[in-house]
């Protein structure tokens, strides 16, 4: 987890934008070559050697998270996080990130250098650089767009839409632990608000905690695809659940599929969480979200070369689109795979 401290109190009123811009980044250096000009001018100037990709996320205050539980240096490092993840959905390297923020008078500094320190952390973690954006008051609580910018690997950018027949599903890391983590912050929210005296005691949910409020983009996965010499064919980050990604890439790649839910990876206090909350854990896994793994297909006869390999489990495959979207249970019941993670309206 990351170190918090106790901030004082300084008004962003008695900055000014400009100097608030200039202190918050004052530590965002640049690093890459395809760097040629970061903050400080009126636009940025990179130069990247093969194709760009970009993608942008916003993240508001009540509706993607809760200042209650997610301290603000974490809220700055998952912002970066979850924009990288999508970089690296698409088999390309990130480079470069741009952040925006609005928020309102009941902020400080301090809370700003808070959440600054979380962005800056997160660029230093990944070899990113901070290039720009922008800082401006908001009517109420706290918003935050993410612009990241990457390129792609000499193998090619991986779409949505190249999976076929029979290839089969691969998953990075373990699913629902995000979700679980989410649960039970809420849970010890809800405690502390009838009872200010509550400490509550997040050992035995030290994983799940983290993977909700510190995910990791999986920048490795790249790396060792590469390093295996293994394209996939199609892929996309785990961020509003395992079906709906599944569903997505079977719309776009025309297909149906097949999930076996006794090969989708959990981890053990996952599951032990999920009992003391009464819940289902193959439902969580298929529907939680914020997870930020990788699921990729891959052509079977590319099998042998993740064989064993403990950051990937293959879950299932792709079907004829007239076969449909299915899960079969660890009974060998067929059901139908519905998606019904994250909804944005």
């Amino acid at each position: 987890m990351l170190e918090d401290q106790k901030p004082s109190k300084t008004s962003l009123e008695s900055m000014g934008e400009f100097a608030l811009i200039d202190h918050l980044t004052k530590s965002a250096t640049t690093a890459l070559p395809s760097t040629l000009c970061g903050i400080g001018d009126d636009a940025a100037v990179l130069k990247h050697e093969s194709e760009t990709v970009v993608s942008t996320d916003m993240l508001i205050e009540g509706v993607h998270f809760d200042l209650a539980y997610m301290p603000l240096k974490h809220l700055g490092y998952k912002a970066v996080v979850v924009n990288l993840s999508d970089i690296y959905a698409m088999n390309a390297q990130a480079t470069q990130v741009l952040v925006s923020i609005a928020v309102s008078n009941r902020f400080t500094l301090e809370a700003l250098e808070e959440l600054y320190a979380g962005i800056h952390l997160a660029c230093k973690t990944y070899g990113v650089d901070l290039v720009g954006g922008d800082t401006t008051s908001s009517k109420q609580g706290l918003q935050l767009s993410v612009t990241a910018l990457g390129e792609v690997s000499k193998t090619g950018a991986v779409k949505r839409s190249g999976a076929a027949e029979n290839e089969l599903l691969v998953v990075s890391g373990d699913l629902g632990a995000a979700y679980m983590g989410l649960q039970v912050l809420a849970r010890e929210n809800e405690v502390f608000k009838a009872n200010p005296n509550h400490k509550p005691d997040l050992d035995p949910y030290t994983y799940l905690v983290e993977r909700q409020l510190k995910p990791e983009a999986r920048k490795d996965i790249v790396s060792l695809l590469n390093a295996l010499e293994v394209k996939p064919t199609s892929m996309i980050d785990i961020s509003d659940g395992l079906s709906s990604e599944v569903l997505h890439l079977c719309q776009h790649s025309g297909l149906g599929c097949r999930i076996y839910e006794d090969k989708i990876p959990l981890d053990p206090q996952f599951i032990a969480v999920c009992e003391e909350f009464n819940i289902d854990s193959t439902t969580i896994a298929l529907s939680g979200g914020e997870d930020y793994e990788l699921l990729f297909t891959l052509k079977q006869d590319e099998y042998d070369k993740i064989k064993g390999n403990p950051n990937l489990t293959v879950i299932g495959h792709m079907s004829a689109k007239a076969e449909g979207t299915a899960l079969v249970t660890r009974g060998n019941e067929v059901l139908p795979l519905k998606a019904q993670g994250w909804r944005a309206f």
